[in-house]
């Protein structure tokens, strides 16, 4: 048996200020910082012993998870930092306050955009030369829908977590709204048609338990 915990990261600046972010890099408000620590309190009173930690290349989820270690007196487990982590890309909607993308599209095209797994915002003329991802030889997308982050996640998946897993090792993932939603998609089975009414709310740790094939014999959520 072993046990897999994700969680999204605390409220962010632009969680607050209602703002389309992706790739950007915003740090947390001071909201999300006490919902970090109170995640880390919850999940210390489980008791569950982690072996790793994996995060994304953004601030919001390195912070988050340097908390929540804090408070689980872990920090010193191993931490995996993976671009494949990183919040979907929402190309030119990036920086856009999401209520007047609303009232200029119409609450369809709106929730296409957002919540469904196919669909891809309006992408971006040119890609950003990041030197964290340049470096790694890593093109920045000019913008992604959840299937495409699906499909960048579902790598890092098999080869970082889930062999980790299947050696009984607890492993702990702190990431982004809808990385988590493409990973709970695979993990829930969810068709792609039902995937836009799953929500990850900000800083609520969410438990899977396995058995020794990799397969869900229990999930909660840490409240």
């Amino acid at each position: 048996m072993s046990i897999l915990t994700i969680m999204r990261h605390g409220e962010s600046q632009a969680n607050r200020d209602h703002v389309f972010t992706g790739w950007s890099d915003v740090p947390l408000t001071s909201k999300g910082v006490q919902q970090a620590h109170l995640a880390g309190q919850k999940l210390n009173r489980t008791g569950i012993q982690f072996s790793d930690v994996h995060t994304s290349f953004l601030v919001r989820s390195i912070d988050t998870a340097n908390i929540v270690l804090d408070e689980i007196n872990q920090s010193y487990i191993p931490e995996h930092k993976s671009w494949r982590l990183n919040e979907r890309h929402y190309g030119a909607l990036r920086g856009k306050n999401k209520q007047v993308v609303r009232k200029k599209v119409g609450d369809h095209q709106f929730k296409l955009w957002r919540r469904s797994f196919k669909t891809v915002p309006p992408l971006l003329k040119h890609h950003d030369h990041d030197p964290r991802y340049t470096k790694l030889g890593v093109i920045e997308p000019l913008g992604e829908s959840l299937e495409m982050a699906y499909h960048r996640l579902m790598p890092y998946w098999v080869d970082s977590i889930a062999p980790r897993l299947l050696d009984h090792h607890n492993q702990l993932v702190v990431a982004h709204g809808s990385t988590l939603r493409a990973l709970i998609k695979y993990l829930d089975q969810i068709p792609d048609d039902q995937i836009d009414n799953v929500e990850v709310p900000n800083g609520i740790p969410i438990e899977y338990e396995f058995d020794d094939h990799l397969n869900v014999i229990n999930k909660k959520f840490i409240k």
